[in-house]
């Protein structure tokens, strides 16, 4: 009867032991394969941009205008313009890529007038004046037509 019970103590230490050694191969085998997998990347969330987006393009746009035909026009309002387009960066908390969309749109503006007037004409007074109300058209209206 001892010798049945030591066989048996046997038995079930010897299978213990084929069913850990065969636990750990299971698990070195599938770390093997999880090693293998490529590595897929972690997809991204992305928002749709603000329905006021295009006047907000347009606005920096003209910001950047107003920058270049102030100061050409001796207006002296140093960097009025520009940081009024910093301010528009802080409040709007855009992500990266609009961020860099809205100062292009900044750029293109200052830009745009800068190739064209090396001095204060008439015709660059009438486009300042002409900025003037439409920036303060699209300012107004923003809040007023989206809440913001």
């Amino acid at each position: 009867m001892m010798l049945a019970n030591s066989l048996k103590c046997i038995l079930v230490t010897a299978l213990l032991l084929v069913f850990t050694a065969g636990a750990s191969q299971f698990a070195l085998a599938q770390t093997k394969v999880e090693a293998d997998k490529p590595d897929i990347p972690k997809p991204t969330i992305s928002t749709l941009p603000p329905a006021y987006e295009p006047q907000m393009m347009r606005l920096a746009e003209i910001l950047g205008a107003l920058h270049y035909l102030r100061e050409l026009c001796g207006a002296d309002e140093e960097q009025l313009w520009r940081e009024q387009m910093a301010k528009i960066l802080i409040n709007e908390e855009p992500s990266e890529p609009r961020k860099a969309r809205l100062i292009a749109s900044f750029n293109k503006g200052f830009r745009g007038f800068r190739e064209i007037y090396r001095e204060c004409t008439p015709t660059a007074v009438t486009a300042t004046n002409q900025y003037l109300k439409q920036g303060a058209r699209i300012s107004t209206e923003i809040p007023d037509r989206y809440g913001r």
